[in-house]
């Protein structure tokens, strides 16, 4: 029984095909779910300076592109952050499996609907129905894979799934601009983005491999039945839910419109947004301190030093993560002129460092026992890799870009998996889902609001820049031409082109800084997540001959 009165079931951990089977089917459910996060970004960030040019009579899409871009992004962030908190009850009191596999077919479904959209309607209902299956895979994965191998081992499994699947953030540049340049992505023939329908074989057969892999469970939980259900239904807080979606929603909403550059901040439609948010807030924050340990987002749990000190890591840490890989892409087509294929290919060198250092920073914790340092000099690593990042100009050279590029990866790679490991030892395995949860959901409102003052540091300073170096173009000129090359070219003859190139610069420089601010800040949060030895403290022999017999149970 464990420290919150639940009974704990034997321990049968998987061993052999069984464990691969599960690791290589989380692993690439959840790179879908990070893939699909920012290659549709690298898509459009291209593509639209070229529809907006384009007069077509044949893309029946065009009036709408840019809005749909931008509602298709709201949505889906909306949905993830706001249903990710419930994620965790749900996953607290039902099968870790039927949970898992119920928000994979929501995945899918919406990746169809997504898929098979011919109006800008069907597109968003589409984009809704993905993000609601996608707000409980991660998690839910991380959750399966903690109760399927001993505590001990999880951090080079860890290492192993989530440094693969995220990688997927930061390949969406490179295969979103193969999409992009090669025209599969097709806008013009009333199908958006059949770039949608690669989720649904490969997620299909994932699922349907983890269907018939027995998944072990950390606590005892009953089949489920209507009769569970009922039961269960006040213990999952749904109306602290309902008090949760207004405030989020009204915060991503505010910062879309005032990023969006259709509404100034200053408007009385932002600053309603935020105020109502706040209010909305505050109500949920006595709504939840009233519910107690049952609350959505309990209190106690949340106050817990480790806790929160790894919630601000893992965010700090996923925001320098998902930033760069929408800007770096920037600077390889609108400075260096590169196409969108070149450019995500130009991103390699972050990509590979960061995987095989995530994978290596598990199995050395796993081996050492402490995950403290590694935090720290992941936070110390990613300062530094963005500050030399940001001083990339039209003149950089590729040895230093690839070199930068590599520090940069090895950084996050450090860091990537250590808030999950903190976490998973600092709480009950009753409160796991929960807490897990709650890590994933200020992931993905920090990343939102990550984005959003990115966006505006890069404006403001590239209206500021062009000024000065190229006062002949019209700032808005400017920052509506995107990333395209031939668009950013296009503004000015080739004598002239210097002054735009240091003025786009300028403006990346300036994003990087944000980045360094946000890694130091990870820094510092590391320092309160423990100094904790997760290592089992028996003789290794013992271990052996204990994890001989779990797998043996658990096969038979």
């Amino acid at each position: 029984m464990d420290s919150d009165g639940n009974t704990a079931p034997p321990v049968q951990y998987l061993c052999g095909l069984k464990l691969f089977t599960l690791l290589g089917s989380l692993t690439l459910v959840t790179f879908l779910v990070c893939l699909d996060t920012s290659i549709m970004g690298t898509g459009t960030l291209v593509l639209l300076p070229s529809l907006r040019t384009s007069s077509s009579s044949n893309n029946v899409l065009f009036p709408f592109q840019v809005w749909v871009n931008e509602v298709e992004a709201f949505t889906d962030v909306a949905t993830r952050a706001t249903l990710q908190p419930l994620s965790g009850k749900l996953y607290t009191h039902f099968n870790n499996k039927i949970v898992f596999l119920t928000f994979v077919s929501l995945f899918e479904l919406g990746s169809l609907l997504c898929g098979v959209a011919s109006s800008s309607a069907f597109l968003i209902v589409g984009r809704v129905v993905a993000g609601l299956g996608a707000s409980g895979i991660v998690n839910g994965a991380m959750t399966i894979l903690a109760g399927a191998v001993p505590k001990e081992k999880s951090p080079v499994y860890t290492g192993i799934v989530l440094g693969t699947a995220q990688m997927g953030i930061v390949a969406g540049p490179l295969i979103g601009g193969a999409l992009t340049e090669h025209a599969i992505w097709r806008w013009s023939d009333g199908n958006p983005n059949p770039g949608f329908y690669m989720n649904l074989p490969i997620g299909g057969v994932a699922a349907a491999l983890i269907a018939f892999v027995p998944i072990p469970e950390r606590t005892t939980k009953p089949r489920v039945t209507l009769s569970l259900v009922h039961k269960i239904i006040p213990d999952l807080d749904l109306l602290g839910f309902a008090l949760f979606v207004p405030p989020s929603v009204m915060l991503l909403l505010a910062l879309q419109l005032g990023s969006g550059g259709k509404y100034a901040w200053s408007s009385s439609v932002v600053i309603g947004l935020f105020c109502g948010a706040a209010t909305c807030a505050v109500l949920f924050i006595f709504w939840e301190r009233r519910m107690g340990d049952q609350a959505m987002l309990p209190g106690k749990l949340l106050g817990q030093r480790i806790i929160w000190t790894s919630c601000v890591y893992a965010s700090c840490i996923i925001t320098c993560m998902m930033t760069a890989s929408v800007w770096m892409p920037t600077y390889f087509q609108a400075v260096k002129g590169n196409g969108p294929t070149d450019s995500g290919v130009h991103v390699l060198p972050s990509i590979l460092s960061q995987l095989l250092v995530v994978i290596a920073t598990g199995a050395a914790i796993s081996r050492m026992g402490y995950y403290l340092p590694w935090a720290l000099v992941g936070g110390i690593i990613t300062a530094i890799g963005n500050g030399l990042v940001s001083t990339f100009t039209a003149s950089t050279s590729a040895s230093v870009w690839i070199g930068y590029q590599i520090l940069l990866g090895a950084g996050r790679g450090c860091g990537m998996q250590i808030a999950i490991i903190a976490v998973q030892n600092a709480v009950s395995p009753a409160q796991y889902p929960v807490a897990l949860a709650s890590v994933v959901f200020f992931q993905n409102l920090s990343t939102s609001i990550a984005a959003v003052i990115a966006n505006t540091i890069f404006a403001q300073t590239l209206r500021s820049a062009i000024t000065r170096y190229a006062p002949t173009i019209s700032p808005q000129a400017a920052i509506d031409a995107g990333s395209s090359a031939s668009a950013v070219r296009a503004l000015v003859p080739l004598g002239e082109l210097d002054g735009v190139l240091r003025a786009y610069s300028e403006g990346l420089r300036d994003v990087f800084y944000f980045l360094v601010s946000i890694a130091c800040l990870a820094t510092l949060a590391s320092l309160g997540m423990g100094w904790k030895d997760i290592r089992n403290k028996r003789s290794k022999t013992d271990m052996n001959v204990e994890m001989d017999e779990r797998c043996e149970t658990g096969d038979k």
